[in-house]
């Protein structure tokens, strides 16, 4: 893969924002190396954005959303990169750009990026380098960054682990369906939008919003002095989309406040530091010569009983941890 053009990048160029993003992604070695190389000259230009989680369940107008959001910020100025998570194309290689192509107008807009990225193996709806594509975004002026989750559950305490600020989608609903929302998932909403708040749903979208707002006072916000607004928003047509960037804006002021956002920002790379790890050890013993040769027996045992989950995971752990050094000179 050729290099990344850095300066071309900082230029905002998105052609090489797409390069960069690919070649962060990609696992050759090469490219690893080169990737460390582009992560290093980024670093000092990432950090001035705003990171936006949006999740919410299937069906509730995710990327029409964040089409309106897009367009209504660009027209402010700013720059929006939007990274999506497809899950499909790490099963069938079926195509990738489903978001990009729900979001014509935006994609359009010169002043937006648009990438869909491959979950793959990864747990907890995020692509393997969304976070490293964050501060790609940022390296190349975009000030507006909105993750969108695969769906809902595992995918929301990921995305909020890596953004400023997490914002859930709901349909209107009656107090049944309400009630289904897990309450973990509201926990971690610094915003909730009642979307699709039009037509027949207008009376079911402002009694979900009370509801809401009830339910959230007995919620311990996730930070001191914000407590947690309800907003009602038709993404179609465009109502409500003014209202939502001004409580995102009010957010970031309190979060700022009182270096919040700088403490949180380095407890999310900490954290990103430690799941890296994770994942780069974990290749690196599917890829071991010697674990290759051992796992299969031990995948037999634990398949048919006769070897506990924990204690082979053990034994290939002791199995590559006496290869590195056997190799060692």
């Amino acid at each position: 893969m050729p290099g990344v053009d850095f300066e071309a990048l900082r230029a905002g160029d998105r052609r090489t924002l797409a390069q960069a993003i690919t070649l962060l992604e990609s696992t050759r070695d090469a490219d690893r190396r080169a990737a460390e190389e582009l992560l290093h000259r980024a670093m000092p230009h990432t950090g001035n954005s705003i990171r936006i989680g949006i999740s919410g369940a299937p069906g509730v107008g995710k990327s029409t959303f964040i089409e309106a959001l897009g367009n209504r910020a660009t027209a402010c100025g700013h720059r929006i990169a939007v990274l999506t998570v497809d899950p499909s194309s790490s099963l069938g290689g079926g195509s990738i750009l489903g978001d990009k192509t729900r979001m014509q107008t935006l994609s359009a807009n010169a002043r937006a990026f648009i990438r869909p990225s491959p979950s793959g193996a990864m747990l907890g709806g995020v692509a393997p380098r969304t976070f490293d594509a964050m501060l790609a975004c940022e390296a190349a002026g975009y000030d507006y960054i909105v993750v969108e989750t695969v769906g809902v559950g595992q995918s929301e305490i990921s995305v909020a682990a890596m953004t400023d600020i997490f914002l859930l989608l709901v349909m209107p609903a009656a107090g049944d369906e309400l009630q289904g929302i897990k309450r973990g998932i509201m926990e971690l909403a610094d915003i909730v939008v009642v979307n699709k708040a039009d037509g027949d749903l207008t009376k079911a979208a402002h009694a979900a919003a009370a509801e809401l707002r009830h339910a959230l006072q007995l919620l311990q916000p996730r930070i001191a002095n914000w407590q947690v607004p309800v907003v009602l928003a038709s993404a179609i047509e465009n109502d409500g989309i003014d209202a939502v960037r001004e409580k995102i804006a009010a957010y970031r002021d309190v979060l700022e406040a009182d270096g919040g956002l700088d403490n949180r920002r380095r407890a999310q790379a900490r954290e990103w530091l430690w799941r890296e790890t994770g994942e780069q050890l974990l290749a690196a013993l599917k890829n071991d010569a010697k674990v290759a040769q051992a796992v299969d027996e031990l995948l037999r045992q634990v398949g048919e009983g006769e070897l506990a989950a924990s204690v082979a995971a053990a034994k290939l752990v002791a199995l590559f941890i006496h290869a590195k050094r056997e190799a060692k000179p």
